[in-house]
């Protein structure tokens, strides 16, 4: 068994930080990388109203400790809303880690990760994010069983391998109905897919893959990425697109911004430069700012809220979490037909989301964190049949809408 050195940060400190919100429970850890070298890395678990935290273990260079600090608060915080809204009976947290992926990971460090994680007794369940990979997570799970993301190959013996593996392609479908669902809803059935022009910031994993889907639906598609070897795949992959700079993206002539890059592209000086009508993507907390939410508004941008249309991939990793812990609350059908379903439908979540935001005037990121927080802090029941009779006329018609009748 790996051992683990860890400190709890207390409330005096965390205030310092911008991103924390009440959080739960937050942890300072320092992996063994099995070469005389420790990695320091955070967790941080925000809400458990509703279940388990689960959310990604994340692995980047940070320019500090402050700096993992501020993401890990900002990061868990989002998963508590995806989870939420997303209709799982699961709580938010998230992992970060310090170091450069490509040089300092090893399987030893993994392995101190999974020992990290069991130092929370279950209140967290990890799974892949950036900088981790579905082998990253078997190594943990030589220390803990609360993991997630595992691949399909090592779970066929326990009859749920068809839920297993890397979560980025259930990811990008979800992302790809809800893009769908905007541009039904901005344009009123008067244009499809095959009528727009999609600029894609970062075509990784999540953003290949949606490209790839977007494509097959007749878009037209201007790319970027501070990785050339991704451009060079995108290039392969996907043939006839259009490539621009990084700092081109945010000004092209495009109807739909997709980012699908690190969080906090959006901000005043982005936003400035924007031509499109519909933001939708993968990236968590594209909004740098609370206030960039109704700056969109104002410039009549239709923003599809990042963690309600990127949740595929949380809806897949807890769909074999639910499986392998026997924790299934809400009486889930737990195979694989039923969770590409709850993913697809996310694209109805969009929907009611950005109509409800419409009905009330107001921004579309501030409607869906309201539903959110009437769920979670009041630890409201996720079914349709259990809802509470205490919720607004307009929250109750989500619900009855499809809002939480995910998986019925």
């Amino acid at each position: 068994m790996s051992t683990v050195s860890y400190k709890d940060l207390g409330e005096d400190f965390l205030n310092e930080f911008d991103s924390y919100d009440e959080h739960e429970q937050v942890r300072r850890f320092e992996l063994d990388d099995g070469q005389g070298n420790m990695i320091v890395a955070f967790i941080a678990v925000h809400n458990t109203n509703l279940g388990p935290s689960l959310g990604g273990c994340r692995m980047r260079p940070y320019a500090s400790e402050a700096e993992a600090i501020n993401d890990v608060l900002r990061l868990s915080r989002g998963m508590t809303y995806k989870n939420a809204v997303a209709g799982l009976p699961l709580g938010g947290g998230k992992a970060v880690i310090i170091g450069d992926y490509r040089t300092q990971k090893t399987a030893e460090m993994m392995q101190s990760m999974g020992a990290a994680v069991e130092t929370l007794e279950g209140a967290y369940v990890t799974a892949e994010d950036s900088g981790s990979s579905e082998e990253d997570m078997v190594e943990i799970a030589t220390e803990t069983s609360h993991v997630t993301g595992l691949p399909p190959e090592m779970l066929a013996g326990s009859e749920y391998g068809e839920l297993g593996g890397n979560p980025s392609p259930l990811t990008a479908l979800g992302c790809f109905h809800g893009i769908k669902s905007a541009v039904e809803f901005r344009y009123g059935g008067k244009k499809t897919l095959a009528d727009m022009t999609v600029a894609i910031q970062g075509v990784g994993a999540v953003g290949l893959a949606l490209a790839k889907l977007l494509k097959q639906d007749g878009a037209k598609l201007i790319v970027t990425d501070v990785n050339e070897e991704g451009l060079e795949l995108a290039k392969k992959e996907l043939g006839d697109i259009e490539i621009v700079t990084p700092n081109e993206i945010f000004a092209v002539e495009a109807d739909i911004l997709a980012p699908c890059a690190m969080g906090g592209a959006l901000n005043d000086d982005t936003i400035a430069q924007l031509k499109v009508e519909i933001i939708a993507g993968a990236a968590n907390n594209m909004l740098l700012k609370p206030h960039h939410d109704k700056m969109l508004m104002d410039k009549d941008i239709l923003y599809v809220p990042d963690y309600v249309i990127n949740s595929g991939g949380v809806i897949c990793v807890g769909y074999e979490y639910f499986r392998k812990s026997d924790y299934n609350p809400q009486d889930f059908n737990i195979e694989r037909g039923a969770m590409v379903a709850h993913v697809e439908r996310i694209g109805q979540i969009v929907t009611d989301i950005i109509t409800m935001a419409q009905n009330q005037s107001k921004p579309t990121g501030e409607t869906s964190d309201l539903i959110a927080e009437e769920k979670f802090l009041k630890g409201a029941a996720l079914s349709h049949d259990n809802d509470d009779d205490s919720t607004s006329e307009d929250h109750s018609s989500f619900a009855a809408n499809g809002g939480t009748q995910l998986v019925q």
